[in-house]
């Protein structure tokens, strides 16, 4: 291999190292996404204890106790019962499990759905841009509440599912995160389709389609990778209004059901015991306020960090 051959792969490399190192300056300098992610990250690791704290304190989450009705905050249980006599912080972490998957899950399905519509319509371009662009502003133009309110209130028997299966306990997880991907692609779409626009004129790309490579390779190996940032940030500010619709699903009773805890049952449970018992209402509602602000600053600053227009700052 020729020297100028190995010039110009450490020049590469070299390039893509202070690339990485302008861009977590630029991160870290947006203080609030830093914050953001650290809290994130308490979150999802107290989440993940989440067996752990209920071995430690002796709780059970699916355990009705009628002896310890909205009991306050102890020892045995640091935030207190709910009006089931359960253990509120456990409840509270488990509820963050079911909550922080369904965003994460749909929000990652999201992305993948449009990633896929947004390359194949920057690429291709000509008619079959024109109606996946048509299709996807059908989309966006529905009212995303009201329908999700629709779908996830159908009958699963009706549509042919067995009893055994549409009464699962956890089928009510998987429809909400099927639901929500389903509808939350499209900025993915719009944002991987503009990329995509301008990548298929750089000079990389066109010598890629020069020397024989399949439309297919192109958009898997030179186009995708490049358009990751945008995919990226789409996907971390998802994640906040998908947690925000599984809560507002659950709260009205069509979300995830009982006894699987998540952030909105939690409330549809509590929203009786207002002035007996305040507290079951604000901690979930804050861990939902939270989580969707934190992921939205989260998304602010990738979004600073990865724009190629302000790395030279």
């Amino acid at each position: 291999m020729s020297a100028a051959v190995l010039g110009a792969a450490a020049g590469t490399v070299s390039g893509r190292r202070e690339l990485r190192r302008r861009r977590l300056r630029r991160f870290v300098r947006h203080r609030l996404a830093v914050a953001s992610a650290i809290v994130l990250a308490l979150l999802i690791l107290a989440a993940a204890f989440a067996p752990a704290v209920e071995r430690l304190l002796g709780a059970d989450i699916r355990n009705v106790d009628l002896t310890a009705l909205l009991q306050g905050p102890s020892l045995a249980h640091p935030l207190g019962t709910d009006e089931l006599g359960r253990d509120l912080l456990v409840r509270l972490l488990y509820g963050g499990r079911i909550s922080l998957l369904v965003g994460l899950t749909a929000a990652i399905f999201s992305a993948l759905i449009g990633a896929v519509i947004g390359i194949l319509a920057g690429y291709f371009g000509g008619r079959l841009d024109d109606l996946l662009m048509r299709f996807t502003d059908g989309v966006i133009a529905l009212p995303i509440l009201p329908l999700l309110i629709v779908l996830a209130a159908i009958d699963l028997t009706k549509l042919g599912l067995p009893a055994s299966v549409a009464n699962d306990g956890d089928i009510s997880l998987y429809r909400i995160i099927v639901i929500t991907a389903l509808f939350g692609w499209t900025g993915v779409a719009r944002l991987v389709r503009g990329a995509t626009l301008s990548l298929k004129e750089r000079e990389f790309v066109r010598a890629a389609i020069a020397m024989g490579a399949s439309p297919w390779r192109v958009m898997r190996v030179h186009i995708l990778p490049n358009a990751i940032s945008p995919i990226v940030v789409a996907t971390t500010l998802s994640v906040g209004g998908i947690i925000l619709f599984e809560s507002i699903l659950s709260f009205l009773g069509l979300g995830i059901q009982p006894p699987i805890p998540s952030w909105g049952n939690m409330l549809t449970g509590a929203q009786e015991q207002m002035t007996n018992a305040p507290l079951l209402m604000i901690w979930p509602g804050l861990m939902i306020f939270i989580t969707v602000i934190a992921f939205n600053f989260l998304g602010d600053g990738l979004q600073d960090a990865l724009d190629p227009r302000a790395l030279s700052d």
